[in-house]
């Protein structure tokens, strides 16, 4: 009776499913309709009602690697997210570790709500000051800029997991004749590998996705993938094939990456959240 009693339990209600399958389609479907639409021509997706049984055709990947030099801007994206990324992570973490181990949380607060200003709120000074450094168009610029993205992310979720190192253990090593910096590197640390994980996976993809800073303070030389998709649009047409195609090239690497580590993702987050 026991074991059957188990496995009523352990079964999962049919609408548990329907449910997650209506909470996917808003993000399932543009991704869908991105993807098919990357292999129709012009004709086919300005056409209503939509074509859904077409030709499917590579014209559209072949003039987006003609037009622009993708592997360029692939190596821009990668110098920038992984710049801004590993910053963040230098700066990030060891803030993180004396806000948790202080208990300072008025600076946590301060960032957050700086955090929560607009983005165009802190891309007019950067570009000013940019201007007059004569630094636009570089990668110190552009690693700058994603770093408003990236820091407060990593400060945020790596002050749960510091909260969470037992302070008997750091006062340990303390008393062993560890410094404050040789504590937090031999004992913190490897604690909150898990965070260290997460969180420098999604600040590489919150960089990696971003615009903004980089269609005002990129120019030719450090132009990012998510630039490329800006030049198919003009006032004449909105080339979507190619427009389409260009936005697949770019989202397929992240996602890709998503998919592999999303066990190091949630694992990281989760531990974070628990307490005590």
């Amino acid at each position: 009776m026991l074991s059957v009693s188990g496995r009523g339990r352990d079964r999962v209600n049919p609408w548990t499913y329907v449910l997650l399958i209506v909470l996917l389609i808003p993000f399932l479907f543009p991704l869908a309709w991105m993807f098919l639409s990357s292999f129709k021509t012009q004709v086919q997706n300005t056409a209503y009602p939509p074509v859904w049984v077409f030709a499917p055709t590579l014209g559209n990947y072949r003039e987006v690697f003609q037009k622009n030099p993708f592997f360029t801007f692939t190596l821009n994206s990668l110098v920038v997210a992984m710049g801004s990324t590993g910053l963040a992570l230098v700066l990030g973490l060891p803030g993180a570790y004396a806000i948790a181990r202080y208990k300072r949380t008025g600076i946590a607060l301060a960032i957050l709500t700086a955090r929560m200003a607009p983005g165009i709120g802190y891309l007019i000074p950067w570009f000013i000051l940019f201007t007059k450094a004569k630094m636009i168009d570089t990668y110190t610029a552009l690693i700058l800029t994603h770093l408003i993205v990236a820091l407060p992310l990593v400060l945020w979720v790596m002050i749960g997991f510091f909260e969470d190192v037992p302070g008997d253990l750091i006062e340990a090593s303390r008393i062993d004749g560890c410094s404050h910096f040789a504590a937090f590197v031999r004992i913190a640390l490897p604690l909150a590998k898990p965070g260290i994980v997460a969180t420098g996976i999604l600040a590489f993809i919150f960089s990696w996705n971003n615009f903004l800073f980089s269609l005002i303070i990129a120019g030719y030389k450090t132009r990012t993938l998510p630039i490329a998709v800006y030049s198919f649009l003009s006032y004449e047409e909105i080339n979507w094939g190619g427009l389409t195609a260009a936005a697949t090239v770019i989202t397929l690497p992240v996602l890709l990456l998503a998919l592999f580590v999303q066990k190091h993702i949630v694992r990281g987050l989760t531990l974070g959240a628990l307490k005590g």
